[in-house]
């Protein structure tokens, strides 16, 4: 199994994510890659769109089945 890559344009800070969502917003669209979002240069959360989250669950659900 890979690791995923995490690229620099995917971490960004709580307090960014929070002033800028709507940019945020369309990157996670247009991307399909979730991002890191970081609290005092630490990582604290993974944000991803929705229509992805979606994909990784159906992913998850087929991985179980087989």
């Amino acid at each position: 199994m890979t690791k995923p890559n995490i690229k620099i344009q995917d971490i960004a800070s709580l307090t960014d994510f929070h002033r800028n969502s709507t940019a945020h917003c369309m990157r996670l669209k247009r991307s399909g890659r979730p991002a890191v979002l970081t609290v005092n240069g630490k990582a604290v959360l993974v944000v991803q769109d929705a229509a992805a989250y979606q994909k990784l669950l159906e992913l998850v659900e087929r991985a179980q089945v087989d």
